[in-house]
C-alpha cells in the first residue's frame, strides 16, 4: 500500500513539475526573480519547510491559476448565454442610459447586449478562477509557516527549560544542540529548527556558529530568532551558557503567561461578539414573522434563517475562535532512540495491534500462536470490562451507539412512530424532532460524554499533583538519595494516582527494568503532552547522573507555571462560557415567549375573526395575522433553538478546553433544556 501511495505521489510531483516547466516562461514574464514578492515567497517556503524552489513553485501556481481560470471562464460564458437563452434576462431589460440618436443604433445596442454579457461573464468568472487557483497555492506556505511559528512559540519556554537541564547535567554547547535536535517526539517544531543547525554542521561542514546565525534568520518565530541570536553572542564570547539558559528560562516562562493573558483577553472579546452574533438570527426571525403576518414575506427566508444562517453563524464563530485558541501540541508519546521492542509494541498497541508479540510474528510459528492467544485474551478482557476500554478510547463508543441509533430510527419509521413527511413534522413538531434528532443525539452523546469526562478526570489526576510531587522528588534527591530512591520515598509519603504510579515504577525497576524505560512507559500510558515534556527532561538528565536536584527543581517550576496558566485559563473561560450559556437561555426564553404570547394569541384572534364572519375585506383593514401558520412557525422555532443549543454547546467546550469533545456535555444539557421548554410551549 505504501508503495502505491509513493508511486501516486511521485506521479503527481512529475505532473506538477511538467506544469511548472511549461509555465516557467510566464513566470519570467510576470515576475522579477529578484523582486520583493518572489523573495518573500522564497522566505516563506523555507520557513514552512517546503522543498520547492520559488521559481518552480510560482510557475506551478500560475499553471493552476490559468487552468482553473479557463474552466471558470467557460462556465461563466455558459452562464451568461444561459441567462439570455432561458429568458431570465432580455436585451430590452438592460440599459446603461446611453443616449441613442436613432432606432437603428438602439437595435444595434440590443443585438450586442447578449454577446457583451457573455464576454463580461466569462471574464469575471475567469478572473475569479485564476485568483482562487493562484492565490490558494501562494497562501499555502504562509499558512504552514504561521502554524509552525505558533507551535514554536508555545513550546519555546519548555524547550529552554530542557536545554537548561542538559547544561546542569554537564553537557557542552554542541551536545545540547544535538540533544535538542533529537527531542522531536516532545518539542516538535522547535526540535526541527535545531535539526537544521545540526545537519548544517554535520553534512555541509558549516561551523556551528554560522549555522546558528543562519537558522536565526530563517526561523518563522521571532522569539526563537532572538533566542538563537542571544545564544550566539554567548557562544562567541565564551560566556556562561548555564546562566544564560537559566535567565532565558525564567524570561520565557513569564512570556508564556503574558501570551496566555493576551489570548484570554481576545477570547473575552469574542465572547461579547458571540452575544451579538447569536442574537442577530433571532431579530431577523422576529422581523420575518411580523412581515409574514402582513403577507409581505416568503417562508423561504424563514427556512434560510433557521437552517442556514444560524448554523453558518455558529460554525463561523467556532472557526474564528480556533484561530486564537491555543491547542495542546503533540500526542504525548515518547519514542526514545534506543527504545526497546517492549516500548515500541506498547506505543502501537491497540484494538487490532497485539503489542510486543507483533515484533516477533513470522520468525517462528510459536509467536503466531501467542499472537492468537493474546487476541483471545484481550477480547475476553474487553467483554468482561468494556467500560475500562471505553474510558481509554471514548470515541469507540460511536461504534456501538451510531448503529443502535440508526436501528432505533428504522424501527420508528417502520412502526409509524416517526413522521416521514414534512406535513407530519408540522403536525407533531416536538414528537417528530424528538424521534429524528433528540433520541439519536442522546443515544450517541450521553455515553460519549460519560467516558470522555471519565478519561479527562483520570488524566487530570496525574497532572493535578505533578508539581507538588516534583518538588518532593527534588527535596529527596537533594538529601543524597538517588532518583529511584527519591521516587520510592515520594510514593510512600504521598497519596493519589501519581504516587501509585511512582510505586509501580519502583517495582518495575526492582524487577529488572531500567528507570528510563519505566518512566517512558508511565508517560505513554497517559500520553499527556505536558507530562511528556517533564518526563523527557528527567530521563535525559538522569542519564548523566542520579543527583539531578536542579533539574527536578526546573521541572517543578515549569509544571507550576503550567498550573498557573491553567488556573487562569479556567477562571477566565468560566465567564466566557457563562456568557454563551446565558445568551442561549435568553434566546430560548424570547423564542418561547414569542410562541406563546404572540403567535398563539394572533392565531387565536385570526380564528375568532374568521369564525364570526368578519374579514379584512369587509372592514377595509389589512388581513393582520392571516399569513401565520402557527404549527409551522412552532416547528421552525423549535429547530432554531435546537440547532443553536448544539452550536453553543460545542463553542462552550472548545473555549473552555480547546477540545470539541468537551462541548458534548454542554450540548446534552442545552438541548435537554430546549426540549423541556418546547414540551410545555410547543
Amino acid at each position: 500500500m505504501s508503495n502505491i501511495d509513493s508511486d501516486t505521489s511521485s506521479g503527481l510531483d512529475r505532473d506538477t513539475d511538467t506544469l511548472g516547466d511549461a509555465f516557467y516562461p510566464l513566470f519570467q514574464l510576470l515576475f522579477d526573480a529578484d523582486g520583493e514578492f518572489v523573495a518573500d515567497i522564497e522566505t516563506k517556503l523555507q520557513q514552512a519547510r517546503m522543498p520547492n524552489t520559488v521559481e518552480l513553485y510560482l510557475s506551478r501556481a500560475l499553471a493552476i491559476g490559468v487552468l482553473v481560470g479557463l474552466v471558470l471562464w467557460l462556465v461563466g460564458m455558459l452562464v451568461g448565454y444561459g441567462i439570455f437563452a432561458l429568458g431570465i434576462l432580455s436585451a430590452d431589460s438592460l440599459s446603461l442610459g446611453i443616449p441613442v440618436a436613432s432606432e437603428s443604433m438602439a437595435s444595434l445596442l440590443r443585438s450586442l447586449a447578449m454577446p457583451a454579457a457573455v464576454v463580461v461573464s466569462g471574464i469575471v468568472f475567469g478572473s475569479i478562477g485564476f485568483g482562487a487557483g493562484f492565490g490558494t497555492l501562494v497562501a499555502v506556505p504562509y499558512s504552514k509557516a504561521s502554524a509552525r511559528k505558533r507551535e514554536i512559540n508555545m513550546l519555546l519556554s519548555d524547550s529552554i527549560s530542557f536545554m537548561y537541564a542538559l547544561s546542569v547535567g554537564g553537557l557542552n554547547q554542541l551536545e545540547i544542540l544535538e540533544a535538542m535536535a533529537r527531542a522531536e517526539d516532545t518539542y516538535g517544531e522547535v526540535a526541527r529548527e535545531f535539526q537544521s543547525i545540526v545537519q548544517e554542521t554535520e553534512y555541509f561542514g558549516t561551523d556551528y556558529r554560522n549555522a546558528i546565525q543562519q537558522q536565526a534568520m530563517l526561523t518563522p518565530s521571532d522569539e526563537l530568532a532572538q533566542f538563537l541570536t542571544d545564544m550566539l553572542s554567548i557562544v562567541n564570547s565564551g560566556g556562561d551558557m548555564q546562566g544564560f539558559l537559566d535567565d532565558k528560562k525564567d524570561k520565557h516562562l513569564r512570556t508564556a503567561k503574558q501570551q496566555q493573558e493576551q489570548t484570554l483577553e481576545t477570547m473575552e472579546l469574542f465572547g461579547e461578539m458571540y452575544m451579538t452574533l447569536s442574537l442577530f438570527p433571532l431579530l431577523l426571525i422576529i422581523i420575518l414573522v411580523i412581515m409574514s403576518m402582513l403577507g409581505k414575506a416568503q417562508q423561504e427566508l424563514l427556512y434560510a434563517t433557521v437552517y442556514g444562517l444560524i448554523p453558518l453563524t455558529g460554525v463561523g464563530f467556532l472557526v474564528l475562535v480556533s484561530t486564537v485558541k491555543q491547542d495542546e501540541t503533540g500526542d504525548g508519546f515518547l519514542s526514545p532512540e534506543d527504545e526497546s521492542d517492549r516500548l515500541h509494541g506498547q506505543q502501537h498497541e491497540g484494538l487490532v495491534h497485539m503489542g510486543l508479540v507483533e515484533s516477533y510474528v513470522g520468525d517462528f510459528s510459536l509467536f503466531s500462536r501467542i499472537k492468537s492467544r493474546e487476541g483471545t485474551f484481550k477480547t475476553k478482557a474487553l467483554l468482561r470490562k468494556p467500560h475500562l476500554f471505553f474510558k481509554r478510547h471514548p470515541l469507540f463508543t460511536l461504534a456501538l451507539t451510531v448503529p443502535a441509533a440508526l436501528v432505533l430510527l428504522a424501527i420508528g419509521v417502520v412502526g409509524g412512530a416517526a413522521p416521514t413527511t414534512w406535513d407530519g413534522m408540522i403536525a407533531r413538531p416536538v414528537w417528530g424532532t424528538f424521534i429524528w434528532f433528540y433520541v439519536p443525539v442522546y443515544l450517541i452523546a450521553v455515553p460519549l460524554t460519560a467516558f470522555h469526562e471519565w478519561n479527562v478526570h483520570s488524566r487530570s489526576a496525574i497532572t493535578g499533583k505533578l508539581s507538588d510531587n516534583l518538588r518532593k522528588l527534588s527535596s529527596a534527591n537533594d538529601t543524597g538519595q538517588t532518583l529511584l530512591e527519591s521516587i520510592k520515598t515520594v510514593s510512600d509519603t504521598s497519596s493519589g494516582k501519581l504516587a501509585d504510579e511512582f510505586d509501580v515504577m519502583y517495582a518495575k525497576v526492582h524487577y529488572g527494568m531500567s528507570l528510563k524505560e519505566a518512566l517512558v512507559e508511565f508517560n505513554n500510558k497517559y500520553h499527556i503532552p505536558r507530562l511528556a515534556r517533564t518526563v523527557k527532561l528527567i530521563t535525559k538528565a538522569q542519564e548523566a547522573s542520579s543527583q539531578i536536584t536542579e533539574v527536578l527543581t526546573t521541572a517543578a517550576q515549569a509544571s507550576e507555571n503550567q498550573d498557573d496558566i491553567e488556573r487562569e485559563r479556567i477562571s477566565r473561560t468560566r465567564m466566557q462560557v457563562a456568557i454563551i450559556l446565558m445568551t442561549y437561555i435568553t434566546l430560548l426564553a424570547v423564542m418561547a415567549i414569542l410562541k406563546t404570547q404572540f403567535l398563539d394569541v394572533m392565531a387565536g384572534l385570526t380564528a375568532q375573526a374568521s369564525g364570526s364572519g368578519s374579514s379584512s375585506a369587509a372592514t377595509g383593514g389589512p388581513d393582520f395575522g392571516g399569513g401565520i401558520d402557527p404549527d409551522l412557525l412552532s416547528l421552525l422555532f423549535f429547530h432554531g433553538v435546537t440547532i443553536q443549543a448544539m452550536l453553543s454547546g460545542f463553542i462552550s467546550g472548545y473555549i473552555r478546553n480547546a477540545d470539541l469533545l468537551a462541548g458534548v456535555k454542554f450540548v446534552v444539557i442545552l438541548q435537554t433544556l430546549a426540549l423541556g421548554v418546547w414540551t410545555v410551549v410547543g
